[in-house]
């Protein structure tokens, strides 16, 4: 449990990390702080202090305290010669995010550079305190899988930051819209589309979808899901969109396909579309269980074209994605920008273009055509 003045310091921090507090900005008084934080002038007085230490704040008599201007006290060489790049992934070890990094991580030691992985788990808390932490230790570079990035998200001060002390940073796998950054993604829409256009050339018309909604690439998917309805004129059954977010993908799935197939069998679903290959897997042991063959009474397809593709007895049809060509791919262009921006980063916006890779479908026998007896 951290104490009343590490939580009044670390608040402070936050602050100046953030750009809430410019340099030479007067922070809050010390009244002013008691209040918000409920605490002591002693315990105020020890955060402030503590801060002031270690070139944070500075105090001038009679004035009140300031935010200090850090970038004056670093060593500017120092800072050419370190070349570093923070990888930020929402996960590390799971699922095709180790193929990302690993493309990413080759191609950066190749040139000499250093690697620091952070994982936010999909949780704006960790992006936060790691954003704090790349703001604070200067990083060359920045590459960032943005966490649940189709809703607000209340770290884009941050970025702002970043900017302001032009450090470079790329996005990866999705984008923060409003922040409009570089960024080397997946065309998501026409990978959405590729799935459900296979499943009706097929011959099925009853096709439930399940998109994860907090993250950009699960809307953009939706949204191709319904274009590839509407370009063959099938109507759309709102009750075959199941949309969940990251803490429901264990159990709401499954539980709403399982709700889906004890419908009678004329209006159960003929073909099932997944997010991604990870929740494939695990829709398969739902269908097991009900006793259902792939594909002759349900097809199912996956997205990521991953290794868990290959891992189960029914072997998947899936959207492929480039993974470590990514993250290869996002490495070269960071590191180009850093190369090029010299400091100013924003230069480097009007010659460098975002990337959108092609999806391209790979079928397996998880996919077949609809069984016109049913």
């Amino acid at each position: 449990m951290q104490t009343k003045y590490n939580i009044v310091k670390q608040a402070i921090k936050s602050k100046i990390l953030d750009g809430t507090f410019q340099p030479h900005q007067k922070i809050s008084s010390e009244s002013e702080l008691m209040k918000q934080f409920n605490v002591s002038r002693h315990t105020v007085r020890l955060a402030i202090g503590e801060l002031v230490n270690q070139g944070w704040l500075y105090r001038e008599q009679g004035a009140g305290t300031f935010c200090a201007d850090r970038s004056k006290e670093e060593n500017v060489q120092t800072m050419k010669d370190q070349k570093s790049i923070a990888i930020i992934t929402t996960y590390i070890s799971d699922y095709i995010f180790p193929s990302i990094i690993r493309g990413a991580e080759s191609y950066l030691s190749q040139l000499g550079y250093h690697v620091s992985l952070f994982s936010t788990n999909n949780d704006h808390d960790n992006e936060r305190r790691f954003l704090e932490k790349i703001l604070t230790q200067h990083f060359d570079g920045v590459i960032v899988e943005p966490t649940k990035s189709a809703i607000a998200n209340p770290n884009i001060n941050y970025y702002l930051n970043l900017e302001r002390q032009n450090i470079p940073y790329i996005m990866i796998n999705a984008y923060y819209d409003e922040l409009e950054p570089l960024s080397i993604t997946l065309d998501d829409e026409a990978g959405g589309h590729l799935q459900a256009k296979h499943l009706i050339d097929l011959g099925h018309k009853n096709i439930v979808g399940f998109f994860k909604n907090d993250d950009i690439q699960g809307t953009k998917r939706m949204k191709g899901y319904l274009k590839a309805h509407r370009k063959h004129h099938l109507p759309i059954n709102p009750n075959n969109i199941v949309t969940y977010k990251t803490e429901e993908k264990y159990f709401k799935p499954a539980e709403e396909l399982e709700k889906l197939l004890e419908l009678p069998e004329s209006e159960r679903p003929t073909a099932v579309i997944c997010y991604n290959d990870e929740l494939a897997i695990a829709l398969l042991d739902v269908l097991r269980n009900k006793n259902l063959s792939i594909p002759d009474d349900i097809s199912i397809i996956g997205f990521d074209n991953s290794f868990l593709t290959e891992v189960s007895e029914v072997k998947l049809t899936s959207v492929q994605h480039p993974q470590s060509k990514m993250g290869e791919t996002a490495a070269k262009v960071i590191l180009d920008i850093v190369k090029e921006s010299n400091g100013n980063p924003k230069k480097v916006k009007e010659t460098v273009d975002s990337i959108a890779f092609t999806p391209e479908l790979v079928v397996r026998n998880s996919t077949a055509k609809l069984n016109h007896t049913k």
